[in-house]
């Protein structure tokens, strides 16, 4: 357990805690078929040295099993917009009735925690995926399509992270308009060449990009509740300066550490905003790219363990909703610690990071726990 920083927990002041869908279980592997490059890769493709030895067969059949838990999709163009994505501003007014509130569906936990924050009592927020599943994997039921069907307005991450929510829009009818909350959030490009749309999705891991959804949000709720405009922006500006505080509290965390020690590495591209925000260099990831879905070769991972071995990385940082087998394997063979991280998801009620800030601090003390000398 990370040694966490001082400072205030548990949920943001002035909200309550944002509800999530009951009937989905939990999990983090997609209930698909691998693909048919992944069943090429545990086929044989052939390993390249790693150091004074080559991967034993067994060790690359090891590899093998755990490539085909993890490969499940495809990956479509993150640029590509959302069924009745619109701009904050270009909401109308909601017709609510006498005392009633204003009913909210946000994709994720980390987004609906967000919504709440600025949106207070006077907004019922729903999150379709529970704590710890993995956005990337995330099965909808018919009860999400009736949600989507009565919500006054549905909250995105955006950026591609929520490919699946496409079709259930257009399933669950309605006419709630899809707000993307990173919009106006200048976007990071992925280091992984290929036709995934080049832009990581995962904006909440700095928390200067959160304050930018923060005026997203509150554009949104006061066009459709216009009664309680001054009560949105007042919660969004006193989440700003939480969020400020919460910057500066793990900035004062990272100066810690060496810079010549702030080096991470990934089981896939989730950290490189935290990496941007506070100085840190991603040595590499297991799998391509920013979904916990996608599929690494056996040569990928063969030159990843030279990497690791040569620059003496201490540590692997994994989420907490992916497939542990193939972290296991290149820890034990590079002989170092496997330290989880919430990415994707708080955690459930009473676990480390029950809210965004809480989140964020965990993360950074884990983070700075492995690295410190």
């Amino acid at each position: 357990m990370p040694r966490l920083p001082s400072g205030r927990r548990g949920p943001w002041p002035g909200r309550s805690r944002p509800a999530v869908a009951p009937d989905l279980a939990p999990h983090g592997i997609p209930r698909r078929r691998p693909s048919a490059r992944a069943q090429r890769i545990v086929r044989g493709v052939p390993v390249r040295p790693v150091g004074p030895q080559q991967l034993a067969p067994p060790r690359l059949a090891a590899w093998g099993l755990a490539l085909l838990a993890l490969a499940g999709c495809g990956q479509a163009s993150p640029a590509d917009r959302l069924p009745r994505q619109v701009a904050a501003a270009d909401l109308r007014p909601a017709a609510l009735g006498s005392g009633e509130r204003l009913s909210v569906v946000a994709t994720t936990s980390i987004v609906a925690d967000v919504v709440a924050a600025v949106g207070g009592p006077w907004v019922d927020v729903t999150a379709l995926i529970p704590p710890s599943v993995d956005p990337h994997a995330f099965e909808p039921t018919p009860r999400d399509v009736q949600r989507l069907s009565q919500a006054h307005v549905v909250f995105v991450n955006g950026l591609g992270l929520e490919l699946f929510l496409a079709d259930l829009i257009g399933e669950a009818g309605g006419s709630a308009g899809v707000v993307a909350v990173s919009d106006g959030v200048t976007s990071r490009r992925l280091s992984e060449e290929g036709d995934s749309g080049g832009f990581d999705p995962h904006t909440w891991l700095d928390p200067r990009n959160v304050a930018q959804w923060t005026a997203n949000i509150e554009t949104a709720l006061a066009a459709l509740d216009p009664a309680h405009a001054e009560a949105f922006a007042a919660n969004a500006a006193s989440t700003r300066a939480e969020l400020a505080a919460l910057d500066g509290e793990i900035r004062r965390l990272v100066e810690t550490v060496p810079p010549e020690r702030r080096r991470l590495l990934t089981d896939h591209e989730e950290l490189g905003y935290f990496a941007e925000a506070y100085g840190f260099t991603i040595v590499g990831s297991i799998l391509p790219g920013p979904s916990s879905l996608a599929e690494p070769s056996a040569a990928d991972l063969a030159a990843l363990l030279d990497r690791v071995r040569a620059e003496q990385v201490p540590a692997i940082f994994v989420t907490s909703v992916v497939d542990p087998a193939i972290v296991r394997r290149l820890a034990e063979d590079a002989g170092i610690q496997v330290v989880t991280l919430y990415v994707h998801s708080l955690s459930d009620p009473d676990g480390p990071a029950p809210d965004y800030p809480s989140l964020m601090r965990y993360n950074a003390a884990a983070i700075v726990d492995a690295l410190a000398p």
